[in-house]
């Protein structure tokens, strides 16, 4: 009997490999693995010594020399790495003239700087700090027609067009004279949040202590540390109180929460496609995206700056979130399951339409937004929570943070709580249910809003609301919204105005609020007049 086919190639192999002038390395990959699964037992530097049977020695010297082995396939071609690795390569390239990282901006607009200290909820400090903001209309002599906009995730304070900045804004047509934000009526002021980087403090800043840009030495960020740094904005303005908070999608949280920590700053508040707590889902999917920046080898915990910045990362993680954005019915009448080129064959690169949608969006956002920005930012919309036992422990790590800066005493890096986090001891294990799953949900559904979250909310009790969302939304779904709405209404708040967008007025999902004038922008103009 023959030796095996395999036997046979490596055989042949090693008999080419007594040439001096064999290289190995020129073996293609199948060769090589060949080699491996047939090596000699006894390998020794200097000679070669098989322990096959004779037998099986003479069969494989017996055996007629094969043609040169041939792929039954070509090799597969991979475009789109080849463009992550070319663009890797051109970001290289300009590191040694003026550095890679691009300059965040959107454009003209206006700076507060306070130069006070500010204590984040987690104990970190920035010894200053810039707020970028811009504004439209006039202010009233009392300045009494104020509206705080607050923004989403990673959008600058460019909300509409001003006259040194004329580059459409991203609510350009829910602000200005006639629209829902009436700049005839109102004075509207939309910021960049802390920890941002189109003009506010952020990981890219400069730190002033050292000179050199924060990166991942830059606090843990909360919603109300965000909030608390627009109050000192408003003071800087002389802006005592507002005549309404307005924000969507993070925005909507942020309205909320500054309504819950200055309810005697502000008149009515408008929250959009947001929430009164993160809920699991959406921590998940965020989960996801900063695990996926995070793990670019280019990412080098935060300190990036001078180098290249991980886009390969960004990019990935900005099309997990463009997933979370639209809905799966308006991309079915939208896509479908239409191929970008049907005559081809499939390739595992872009090759739906979907996946070209997709991989747009995520190459178009990969050097638009600091990578670092997008981690703390996710993290503090994650750790939201309006509950009032939440608060009670925030309200109480503020006051030692005001404590120990009173007494000017710096808090050591080893005591920080994000310098000794470690992973949990043991792995994550289902626990058993008590109940069925569908009687746990319905129980929840049954029983009201949390009573904490009530309590938490009680500063709101007189304030007139207005709470939309959107049914086709899957990143803060329409009962998040409902939420909020029986919430406010289990205070005693007889204001609150609920409306929700069915899949017959809006398939947009969570984007709704950019994309719908009619509906999100007609009920807002009702709900400020």
């Amino acid at each position: 009997m023959s030796a095996p086919r395999g036997a046979q190639i490596a055989a042949r192999l090693l008999r080419r490999g007594r040439n001096s002038t064999f290289n190995h390395s020129k073996c293609t990959p199948r060769q090589q693995r060949l080699l491996w699964h047939n090596r000699p037992i006894e390998l020794s530097t200097r000679s070669i010594t098989t322990q096959t049977p004779r037998k099986a020695q003479a069969a494989t010297a017996e055996a007629p020399e094969e043609p040169p082995w041939q792929p039954s396939n070509a090799p597969m071609s991979f475009p789109c790495l080849d463009a992550q690795e070319q663009k890797t390569e051109a970001l290289q390239r300009r590191s040694s003239e003026s550095g890679p990282e691009p300059s965040y901006t959107s454009g003209a607009h206006e700076i507060f700087h306070s130069v006070e200290p500010f204590l984040t909820d987690w104990g970190g400090s920035l010894k200053e700090f810039d707020i970028a903001y811009e504004t439209w209309g006039t202010p009233d002599s009392d300045k009494s027609n104020v509206i705080l906009l607050h923004t989403g995730l990673s959008a600058s304070s460019h909300a509409h067009s001003t006259s040194s900045n004329p580059k459409p804004g991203w609510w350009e047509k829910f602000i200005g004279p006639g629209a829902p934000l009436d700049t005839d009526k109102y004075f509207v002021i939309c910021t960049n949040v802390i920890g941002g980087c189109y003009g506010s403090t952020g990981p890219s800043s400069i730190d002033a202590t050292d000179g050199k840009r924060y990166a991942t030495r830059f606090p843990i960020l909360t919603m109300d540390d965000m909030v608390r740094a627009q109050a000192r904005l408003l003071d800087g303005l002389g802006i005592s109180k507002l005549y309404a908070s307005v924000g969507a999608s993070m925005g909507g949280m942020q309205s909320l929460a500054f309504g819950v920590h200055f309810p005697d700053r502000v008149g009515r508040i408008a929250s959009i496609s947001g929430c009164a707590r993160s809920h699991p889902y959406s921590i998940a999917m965020r989960h996801t995206q900063r695990q996926a920046l995070m793990m670019d080898p280019k990412w080098n915990r935060g300190f990036y700056y001078d180098s290249v910045p991980p886009h390969m990362g960004m990019k990935l993680a900005r099309e997990i979130a463009t997933v979370t954005y639209r809905s799966g019915p308006e991309w079915e009448n939208r896509f479908g399951r239409r191929r970008a080129d049907p005559s081809r064959v499939p390739a595992l690169c872009p090759d739906f339409l979907i996946e070209t949608y997709l991989d747009h969006a995520g190459e178009k956002f990969s050097l638009e937004y600091d990578p670092n920005s997008l981690l703390y930012i996710s993290k503090a919309m994650d750790m939201f929570d309006l509950g009032a036992e939440h608060q009670a422990g925030m309200r109480q790590r503020r006051k030692q943070n005001q404590d120990r800066l009173s007494k000017q005493q710096a808090m050591p890096a080893s005591d920080d709580l994000s310098c000794s986090l470690t992973l949990p001891s043991e792995k994550y294990q289902e626990k058993e249910s008590v109940a069925p799953m569908d009687e746990v949900v319905a129980g929840v559904v049954a029983s009201g809003p949390p009573q904490d979250l009530v309590k938490g909310m009680m500063g709101l009790k007189s304030h007139p609301t207005l709470v939309m969302g959107v049914a086709s939304d899957i990143l803060f779904p329409a009962w998040q919204q409902r939420e909020i709405a029986e919430t406010l209404k289990a205070t005693g708040n007889r204001a609150v105005t609920h409306v929700e967008l069915g899949e017959d007025l809006s398939l947009f999902g969570h984007d709704t609020f950019l994309l719908d004038l009619k509906h999100i922008g007609g009920n807002l103009g009702q709900f400020l007049s």
